[in-house]
């Protein structure tokens, strides 16, 4: 049975067998304060890398291919899509290409729901990246980001 299969047949109340689980399957142990609630879509896994306190919601897909790196603290709502492979504009070059840049989260990011973040992009340390939005560029710490495509809305902080 594919790994993913395994991983999306546990529920919350499985945290243990989760970490487990997603260890496998990224080739690495995750810490124990890793969560992620089930289902889950991956590409392949193995370019992902977790850092410490982070939570991934339900409904996510992490399409890796091009390396995903996520750093401590990070959290990650529902439905967020975090896409590092493409194709060529060009026509005649879709397909017989594809493109990976790697993703990479920094520190203490909140993902929040439905947004999509595309490969070549990071997303800086405390940022905020709002419900729905789609990530083209590199997102500054200490924002708010929102839109399609994303945009800033304010630097936050901790007044």
């Amino acid at each position: 049975m594919a790994i993913t299969t395994r991983l999306n047949r546990l529920t919350f109340d499985d945290a243990d067998e989760i970490r487990a689980v997603f260890s496998e399957l990224i080739g690495t142990k995750v810490d124990e304060s890793f969560l992620l609630i089930p289902p889950f879509y991956t590409a392949g896994g193995n370019e992902i890398r977790v850092g410490r306190r982070v939570f991934v919601n339900q409904n996510c897909t992490f399409y890796d291919l091009g390396g995903l790196d996520i750093a401590d603290d990070v959290m990650i709502g529902p439905n967020v899509s975090l896409i590092t492979t493409g194709h060529p504009v060009e026509p005649a070059q879709r397909r017989t290409a594809i493109i990976g840049k790697p993703i990479v989260i920094e520190k203490n990011v909140w993902i929040a729901a439905g947004a999509t973040i595309i490969g070549g992009v990071t997303v800086g340390e405390n940022s905020v990246v709002a419900a729905g939005a789609v990530v083209t560029r590199d997102v500054p710490a200490n924002t708010l980001v929102g839109g399609n495509p994303a945009r800033v809305i304010r630097s936050i902080g901790d007044d």
